[in-house]
């Protein structure tokens, strides 16, 4: 499966120098946040319901570039934040946004591989995994060291893309309609992950399962074209000579930005998603 996420897709256990591909997916990440902040937003605000007391020290799992530590800096004013990420290029663009923000007496970031263990983080009353728990190799080990660096009552949450994020009508005006449904049935053949058994091994409480849903239309946010853009060709690098060669043609019409028919240049996107939160605690 083929995923991103709010942070769009952390895959930042796995990409730790600072090449084009990280680049790609810093990018991502950050217009990720910038379309879909109002969901962000919302499963921010909820968290902030489910929480008593308010949480003072946060850690984000796999932050990427910090999207989700500024999220919950912003919505918890008094909480610390702590960002664990693999890549110091992703914690070092988080430093320089926290600092641009006003944030950096609140914000850190630790480099950790979560793979190789937890980290000396000392106790926490919220951690988030925003779609970056599926890239680990053992997730109910993270999960049981999630366990362990919360406090009675402390709150985990872990949010997953239900599928990757849709823009184009099914009628591109190239090639044969139902293209970008064709990609998606390629690349997510299979049911979404379902993290409800593994957080109740690991020790937790559920709370809820709630799945936020994205439909946007006009008029949309300034940035959607690039997103829908820089999504697109993540997909298409996935793709070669798993799709005919007449749809993997359009595709590529469709992410050539001086193209007619260029994602950059359409009035008839849309974007539409699912994220799903658990919530659970530590009894």
């Amino acid at each position: 499966m083929i995923t991103t996420g709010t942070s769009a897709s952390h895959p930042h256990q796995s990409h730790a120098g600072a090449d084009a591909g990280t680049v790609a997916m810093a990018e991502l990440l950050e217009l990720d946040a910038e379309v879909l902040q109002t969901c962000l937003s919302e499963l921010t605000a909820w968290l902030g319901e489910l929480s008593d007391p308010e949480p003072a020290r946060i850690v984000d799992l796999g932050s990427g570039t910090g999207t989700g530590t500024i999220a919950l800096a912003r919505r918890f004013g008094q909480a610390g934040v702590t960002a664990v990420d693999i890549s110091p290029q992703m914690l070092h663009r988080l430093a320089k946004k926290a600092s641009t923000l006003g944030l950096a007496d609140r914000v850190r970031g630790v480099q950790a591989d979560l793979d190789e263990g937890w980290p000396a983080l000392g106790t926490s009353d919220l951690v988030w995994a925003a779609a970056s728990l599926h890239h680990m190799a053992d997730p109910d080990r993270v999960l049981a060291g999630a366990f362990d660096a919360l406090r009675p009552g402390g709150l985990l949450a872990v949010t997953e893309m239900d599928f990757f994020p849709r823009f184009l009508p099914d009628d591109t005006g190239i090639g044969r309609p139902g293209l970008e449904a064709r990609v998606h049935a390629t690349l997510n053949p299979g049911p979404a992950v379902d993290w409800t058994d593994h957080l109740t091994r690991a020790g937790f409480v559920m709370e809820a399962k709630r799945p936020f849903a994205v439909a946007l239309t006009t008029p949309l946010p300034a940035a959607t074209a690039r997103y829908a853009q820089a999504c697109l060709r993540k997909l298409r690098s996935h793709l070669d000579e798993q799709l005919p060669a007449d749809d993997l043609a359009a595709l590529d019409t469709i992410l050539d930005s001086d193209s007619p028919y260029s994602v950059l240049r359409r009035e008839d996107l849309t974007v539409r998603t699912t994220r799903t939160t658990w919530a659970a605690r530590r009894p």
